[in-house]
């Protein structure tokens, strides 16, 4: 029997390799995650196989539990509630490796009365620094982005040399569990500083720079994950969270490199402090409005349109309305497409998840990479609940806090529309100079409503 788990283990390994893979493209993410939830399914069908039959009952209970409940609530949520379900489902995967840590040292110490050797007892302090963390890292982070606690930055003087002291601690506090193990305190307290440390390190980082924190938190609960492996010497659970840790690793550079900063920053939890306070200097930045009507002759005479999407569009969901806009713009031979920043809204690909949701076709949806380029030959940009990622001062105010951020360049465009409700500021702090250039014009309003009337004044043209 023993074989035929391993062997189902492989299997199961193999399939989350190929997942992984295969969701490295859009076009392919649903073919990755069904691979994914196969190998996994699997993977939990040997292992409820390999238990002892007395204890079989209530792990298949527990098991359709779960699954029922996470069945559930992922029915029950809106696309746009995604990344907070991301967050909690990184803040569960964390307490299940803490918890398996956690029961693994009290079984050996406090039931069976064993030494734990070297390889186990190092696993299980890493898998309760690193569960801890993520842990309540990631509950701070589903409510900073449900809004109940602050998006903005959450700083106090000293943080920093508190997170230092807290990990030192942990380390200290770590020899003094490996050499007592059967002293309950030292486990205790290696709890306590990982839960404070997820917390601490969290909330200093901004509403804006909460997809690099969501990859991040991904990336620990991976690592969570093969650290447990290691405790209980399974072979499926290091494969699959090293997988997780890396693939969490990478995209977190990637948004890194995309909001021009350093990885360390983003560990430090530093990420997101930089912000503008005070007045701007300059002369203040005079804008244009445009109605509705004359937004939609706008469309109606472009020839090339292309629309950034930003987290505004979420917040007002308008992604079903955009998908009309487009349908309008075709039957016009209009050439219509999406430039995607990568730190677009919340989490990585939230603009590509909620696009896809209205059904528009991953083609017309392109990376910044691939598209910067376009926006000079563009007639018009549609710009709905972006900032700044599409403010100039990040190319040229050596000043601004976002100076050296990758932007998507539309403000080289023909003309520039901005759906904004206010004048309000992005998550930098700044004022955004693409509003008060010439080929820039404001429209005002809630995003789904005004793209509403823009598309039926469009119909009423047609």
């Amino acid at each position: 029997m023993s074989n035929l788990v391993q062997i189902a283990y492989l299997i199961s390994s193999i399939l989350f390799i190929l997942g992984i893979k295969f969701l490295g493209k859009t076009k392919d993410a649903r073919k990755g995650n069904a691979l994914s939830a196969v190998g996994m399914l699997l993977a939990i069908v040997a292992t409820l196989v390999n238990l002892n039959l007395a204890t079989f009952p209530e792990m298949l209970a527990c098991v359709l539990l779960g699954g029922a409940i996470g069945l559930y609530y992922a029915r029950k949520v809106e696309m746009t509630q995604i990344p907070e379900m991301v967050a909690l489902f990184n803040g569960f995967g964390g307490l299940a490796s803490l918890g398996v840590a956690l029961s693994d040292h009290f079984l050996k110490t406090e039931v069976q009365g064993v030494e734990i050797d070297t390889v186990n007892s190092v696993s299980i302090i890493a898998s309760v620094l690193i569960g801890g963390v993520t842990f309540t890292g990631s509950i701070v982070a589903w409510m900073k982005l449900n809004g109940k606690v602050s998006g903005q930055p959450i700083t106090f003087k000293g943080q920093h040399a508190l997170n230092l002291v807290l990990l030192l601690s942990f380390l200290v506090v770590g020899v003094f569990t490996f050499l007592y193990q059967a002293d309950p305190v030292y486990i205790t307290l290696l709890v306590g500083i990982s839960l404070l440390v997820g917390i601490l390190i969290v909330i200093p980082i901004g509403g804006a720079d909460m997809p690099v924190v969501i990859s991040l938190l991904n990336s620990y609960s991976g690592m969570a994950a093969c650290a447990t492996g290691f405790i209980l010497n399974n072979n499926v659970l290091i494969v699959a969270g090293s997988l997780v840790g890396a693939s969490g690793i990478i995209l977190t550079q990637i948004m890194c490199k995309a909001m021009n900063r350093s990885l360390m920053n983003v560990l430090l939890g530093g990420f997101g402090q930089t912000v503008a306070t005070g007045p701007q200097d300059g002369p203040q930045i005079v804008i244009k409005e445009v109605g509705v009507e004359e937004a939609a002759m706008l469309f109606d005479s472009a020839s090339s349109v292309i629309v950034v999407p930003g987290y505004g569009m979420a917040v007002a969901q308008a992604q079903h309305v955009i998908r009309e806009l487009m349908e309008q713009c075709e039957k016009r031979n209009i050439d219509f497409r999406f430039a995607i920043h990568p730190v677009a809204g919340r989490m990585p690909g939230h603009m590509n998840v909620l696009l896809a949701e209205a059904n528009i076709s991953y083609d017309k949806l392109i990376e910044m990479e691939a598209i910067n380029d376009d926006f000079s030959n563009t007639d018009l940009v549609f710009v709905v609940g972006a900032n700044d990622v599409v403010n100039p001062a990040a190319r040229t105010n050596p000043a601004s806090p976002i100076y050296g951020m990758p932007i998507l360049n539309a403000d080289k465009a023909r003309t520039v529309i901005v759906s904004k409700r206010s004048m309000g500021k992005g998550y930098a702090g700044i004022e955004n100079e693409l509003f008060g250039y010439p080929n820039c014009l404001m429209l005002f309003g809630d995003a789904k409503q005004t793209i509403t009337k823009v598309v039926g004044e469009m119909k009423e043209m047609s």
